[in-house]
This record gives structure tokens, C-alpha cells and sequence, in this order.
């Protein structure tokens, strides 16, 4: 097989004889309740990347037939983790191709026993493309870095007596121009200057192309007529909240349904049957966005209980915030009153785990941005962890949720063959994550070249889909065009702009901020007539690096750049612009470059969490702005609030 195939993932369509599709039914997420058990398989596994030069030794040689250390040697890999930065090895650290997981798990004796419950595993993210099999036999093949995706594995869990059973994933980190992200292999065919058959992965994004299991690796059990999916829209009239439900069950026709709304003290405030239906909740808590309102994030418990004829019964919780979203065309609305995005972009990225979900790292990120003052994030530039969101379900953090759509510009990128591509992946990030009152905005893509001409039919088509699939939140992208050539921004509800003034261009001229963030905003504004977000602005500062005046790359050019941003942005946000998002909450890795000393230093904090002067800077703002709004007038920084950590 060439070599110019062997490390795309399409080449499984000749290896693999039969295929189980990962997008079926409902996503909730996996939880202990009393009719489900849960099985965590975090931890070592062992792993080994194909080094053969086709990276197709495994397919070949069927290395998933047997224990993977009878294949050759292995190593112990983290998961969740990035298999990049775990050890020593520039050339696992730069790998690109397939690399193979396994692990035996002990299987609890009533689960092989007992018919009359299923049992699921499921693989909340696998970057990019995985393949898995349960003791030998394939069983699910998932293409997508950052979603969840299962298999019903019961048949080979109870076919025999078996104590322990073995799960391989076999995940290639290869991005093509049809995958979210794109990306291309580029051949170096100069024999004088690169070994045979060498090849680098080229991207257009800005961020290191982590890859492994991202997240936990799970099973979970259910009984075999189950709730399969939970669909909840909430609405208020007067002081009523609504909540609407649809339910899906799998498994039998015949069964009935009981629905609960309990409020936070357990007390039941509405109840309902069928597969569908509203409940009225008289003078409803609403869901309020951290700082917006003296009681934040106050969250129902929506129970719902199956039973069929036969006595099998299914119970399954699920968080519900009453809240609405509207967009006017100068403001974004929560609850029927103005909300201002006051907040940062993220990435899931740590120093050894890579973009491996990290508890700690989690609740320290959490804690920081109740210390800045900030009240939303984008999950830059692909979903982020359920845990994630839920956490912010929890906290009243609001939620931009963004698809893996970053760096499309290539014009196959914008073909139909990546639509379809893109179409499937908003299916499954609004299945996931359509429950979260966090979640009020949909991002389709960020920074694509949207001014080539069939970007308009593209995101018309995207834009039109993901609105069908939930009509409830607005839905956008995140543009760095220009305002006049934008072909996509027609069909946003909210416009978010990206700019690097005095970074990318005009290279240390601070003084030309205030009159083109000006212009920016005006021309966008004037052309568009809706609420325009400013969904990054920053400067790399490396930590420790003074300089006076302020030059590049010191922690005093980025303030004075964040200062001269603000100052339009205090007079914008009183007319039509809506936020303000940093570029970035903490620096990160990226690829090697010579505009990069070890990662993107746009952070406010380093990579370690440790605050730069850009981020006291920020944290005056955002409390000045919270304090303002909520009428207690500006205070200084001694007395901003915001100290504590978030407790219940």
C-alpha cells in the first residue's frame, strides 16, 4: 500500500469487513442510579504506537487477536491522557498514525448473568478516529476527537463464563482536509534533505494536536427496556417556569413513564406522564449566570422512572435550570435582562496530560475564574469534558460551545464531502449538550477563510441545521474576515469578531488600537445591525519579561494592550457590543515554530496557573463591570469580591 494512504484513517474501509455505527440513540451521560451500575476503567493500559511504514503493522498482523504485549513491546500509558508528553520520545511526542490501547477488566458476575440487563462501554473521546474491539470481535468505529461515542457489547459479555474481558482501541491522530479539524500530509520528496518516506502533519490552527484518550473510558449497565434519551426545554411565563420533556425508551413498546420535578431541598414541585409533556413550576427559581443575579445557578432534579409489565423498571436523574435565552439586535438576553460576556477562552491543555481530563486542574480553573470575575468561556476550539459543563450548570458559568471547527481553509474543506463531516458532528455535540442551561450559544466554527465562495452555501446549510436540531439557542461563528467579505456572517444571530490589534500587524503601535477597534466594531455593527461579541483580543507576555517602555512579548505590552482595548470596549458595550472574551485564560502548547517559544504565552495565566500582571488587570475589570451592574458601584481592588472559592 503507498505510503501517501497508509496514514489516513479512510484506509479501514479496506481492512475492517464489517462496521457498527457510533451515532445511534441517545448520549446521557453514564451515572449510578438505582436501576444502572457504573465501571470506570481509568488507569493503565497498555499501548504501542505502529512504527511500521505503512503504520499499518496492526491492521495487518490483527494485533487486537491477542494481548497486545504478544505483539511486541509495550508501554504503560495514563488514561485519560495525551500520549504525547508522557514520555521521553520526541518521536512518540510527534507521532502521527495509530496507536493501539488495551486493557483487561474483571467483570462483576451478575452482569454476565443476568439477562435481563445490557451492558455498554462507552469512550467519552478518542482523537481523532478509533476503532474498538472486545475480545477480538470489532465493535464500534468513531470518527471525531472530542465526543463520546458507545457500543452495546451484552451478546459478547454474556456469551460464556467469563471473569475478565479484554477492550482494544486502535485511535489514528491523522487529520485530512474532510476531518474537523483539517488538516494535510505533506510529503518532503527531496532525497537529499529528508529521509524515504518522510512526512509531517501540517494544520492550520494554533494549538498542539494532542491526541489519545482524552477522557474516561467507561461501562455502565442499564436494564434491557431503558431510557434512552432525555430532551428538556424550559421557558417562563409570569413567575411560572415550564419545563417541557421528551423522553425516549428502547427496548419495548410497552412500558409507562413517571416524571418528578424536585427543587433543591427534595421537595416535589411538579409531576407528569407519557413520553412527553410540560410541568409547571409556580414562583420557579431561574437559572442566573454567576454575578447576574443574588441567587445563581439554581438547578431542579428531573427524575424519571420506566416500568414495563414485566416488572423491569429504569431510573435515571437529570439536572434542569429554568432559564431563557433571546437576542435582540443589540443585546443578549438571559431571563429577559441583558447579559455581558465577561470572560476568557480555555483549553483543555495541562502540562503532562496534555488534553486529558485532569479533576484538579478542573476545579483549580474553576476557582481562578471565580477570583477574575469572569462569568463565561468559550470551549475554544472543540467541545469540552461533560464534567466540564456540568460544573457549570452548577457555578452559573455561561457556556459558548464550539464544535473542532478551526482551521478550515483549504477549499475541499468547504466541500460536500467535509459538510457532511461537519453536519454529523453538530448532530452529536447538540446531543450531548443540549440539557446544560450553562450552554446559551452554539459556535459552528472558529476563524475559517468564510470569505471563499462557497462558505456562504456551507454555513447557511450548517447554521439552518444546527438551529433545526435545537431551536432554543442562537448559533454563531467566530469570524476573523473581514466585515465585507464575510459570506457566512448573514446567517449568524450573535457576530463574533476576532482581532489581534498591534500584534499580528502594526507590530508594537499601541496607539492605533482605540482608533481600529473603532472602526471594527462600527463597520461590522452598521452592516449587520446585530450584537457583536469580542471573542479574542490578546498579546503573548512571557512570564517575568519587564520592559519600560513597553515592548512585545513583555508582561507591560500586554496590559497596555488589554487597556487600550478596553477603553472602546467600555464605550461599545453601552450601544451593541455584548462581551469580551481573552485570548487566552492560560498559555499552551502549540506546534514548533519560530514565532512560538514553547506554546502560545497569550495567557493571563501561565501554563501553570500562575497569574500575570495582564490577569490583575482583568480581574479590576470584570469585578468593576459585575459590581456596576449589580448597582453596588466601583470598588477598589482591595474590596473587589470574589476571594472565596465556589462552594455548596
Amino acid at each position: 500500500m503507498s505510503p501517501r494512504r497508509s496514514v489516513c484513517w479512510f484506509v479501514l474501509g479496506q481492512l475492517l469487513c464489517s462496521c457498527a455505527l457510533a451515532l445511534q440513540g441517545g448520549m446521557l451521560f453514564p451515572k449510578e442510579t438505582p436501576s444502572r451500575e457504573l465501571k470506570v476503567l481509568d488507569g493503565l493500559w497498555s499501548f504501542r504506537a505502529d512504527y511500521s511504514n505503512n503504520r499499518l503493522q496492526g491492521f495487518e498482523k490483527q494485533w487486537y487477536r491477542q494481548p497486545l504485549r504478544e505483539s511486541g513491546p509495550t508501554l504503560d500509558m495514563p488514561v485519560p491522557s495525551s500520549f504525547n508528553d508522557i514520555t521521553q520520545e520526541a518521536e512518540l511526542r510527534n507521532f502521527i498514525g495509530w496507536v493501539w490501547y488495551e486493557r483487561e477488566a474483571v467483570l462483576p458476575q451478575r452482569w454476565t448473568q443476568d439477562t435481563d440487563r445490557r451492558v455498554v462501554l462507552r469512550i467519552n473521546s478518542a482523537h481523532y478516529y478509533a476503532v474498538v474491539w472486545v475480545n477480538g470481535i470489532h465493535v464500534v468505529e468513531h470518527e471525531g476527537g472530542h465526543l463520546p461515542f458507545e457500543a452495546d457489547i451484552t451478546k459478547l459479555v454474556q456469551s460464556g463464563p467469563l471473569t475478565t474481558f479484554r477492550v482494544t482501541i486502535a485511535i489514528n491522530n491523522t487529520l485530512t482536509p474532510y476531518t474537523l479539524p483539517p488538516g494535510t500530509i505533506v510529503y518532503k520528496t527531496d532525497p537529499s534533505m529528508y529521509p524515504k518516506g518522510y512526512f509531517v502533519q501540517d494544520i492550520s490552527f494554533d494549538f498542539f494536536n494532542y491526541a489519545g484518550l482524552h477522557r474516561s473510558v467507561v461501562l455502565y449497565t442499564t436494564p434491557t427496556t431503558y431510557i434512552d434519551d432525555i430532551t428538556v426545554t424550559t421557558d417562563v411565563d409570569r413567575d411560572v417556569g415550564l419545563v417541557n420533556y421528551w423522553i425516549s425508551v428502547q427496548g419495548s413498546d410497552h412500558f409507562q413513564l413517571e416524571v418528578r420535578l424536585l427543587d433543591e431541598d427534595g421537595k416535589i414541585v411538579a409531576r407528569g406522564t407519557g413520553n412527553e409533556g410540560q410541568l409547571k413550576v409556580p414562583r420557579a427559581h431561574l437559572w442566573w449566570p454567576y454575578l447576574m443575579h443574588e441567587h445563581p445557578a439554581y438547578l431542579y432534579s428531573l427524575e424519571v422512572t420506566m416500568t414495563t409489565p414485566e416488572s423491569v423498571s429504569d431510573f435515571y436523574t437529570l439536572p434542569v435550570g429554568i432559564r431563557t435565552v433571546a437576542v435582540t439586535k443589540s443585546k443578549f438576553l438571559i431571563n429577559g435582562k441583558p447579559f455581558y460576556f465577561q470572560g476568557v477562552n480555555k483549553h483543555e491543555d495541562s502540562d503532562i496530560r496534555g488534553r486529558g481530563f485532569d479533576w484538579p486542574l478542573l476545579i483549580k480553573d474553576f476557582n481562578l475564574l471565580r477570583w477574575l470575575g469572569a462569568n463565561s468561556f468559550r470551549t475554544s476550539h472543540y467541545p469540552y469534558s461533560e464534567e466540564v459543563l456540568q460544573l457549570c450548570d452548577r457555578y452559573g458559568i455561561v457556556v459558548i460551545d464550539e464544535c473542532p471547527g478551526v482551521g478550515i481553509v483549504l477549499p475541499q474543506s468547504f466541500g460536500n464531502v467535509s459538510l457532511r463531516h461537519h453536519l454529523e458532528v453538530m448532530d452529536e455535540l447538540v446531543r450531548r449538550d443540549k440539557n446544560h442551561p450553562a450552554v446559551v450559544m452554539w459556535s459552528v466554527a472558529n476563524e475559517p477563510v468564510s470569505s471563499l465562495k462557497p462558505a456562504g452555501y456551507y454555513f447557511k446549510t450548517l447554521i439552518a441545521h444546527t438551529k433545526a436540531l435545537d431551536p432554543t439557542r442562537p448559533v454563531t461563528f467566530v469570524s476573523n474576515t473581514r466585515y465585507d467579505a464575510d459570506l457566512g456572517a448573514p446567517y449568524v444571530d450573535v457576530i463574533c469578531v476576532n482581532s489581534y490589534l498591534s500584534w499580528y500587524h502594526d507590530y508594537g503601535h499601541l496607539e492605533v488600537i482605540q482608533l481600529q477597534l473603532t472602526s471594527q466594531f462600527e463597520n461590522w455593527y452598521k452592516m449587520y445591525q446585530k450584537p457583536i461579541i469580542q471573542s479574542e483580543y490578546g498579546a503573548d507576555a512571557v512570564s517575568g519579561l519587564h520592559e519600560d517602555p513597553p515592548r512585545m512579548f513583555s508582561e507591560e505590552y500586554q496590559t497596555a494592550l488589554l487597556e487600550n482595548y478596553h477603553l472602546i470596549l467600555d464605550e461599545k458595550r453601552k450601544e451593541y457590543v455584548i462581551g469580551e472574551l481573552i485570548w487566552n485564560f492560560a498559555d499552551f502548547m502549540t506546534n514548533q515554530s519560530p514565532l512560538r517559544v514553547t506554546g502560545n504565552k497569550k495567557g493571563i495565566f501561565t501554563r501553570q496557573r500562575n497569574p500575570k500582571m495582564a490577569a490583575f488587570i482583568l480581574r479590576e475589570r470584570y469585578w468593576r463591570i459585575a459590581n456596576e451592574t449589580r448597582g453596588y458601584g466601583s470598588v477598589p481592588r482591595t474590596q473587589c469580591m470574589g476571594s472565596r472559592p465556589f462552594t455548596f
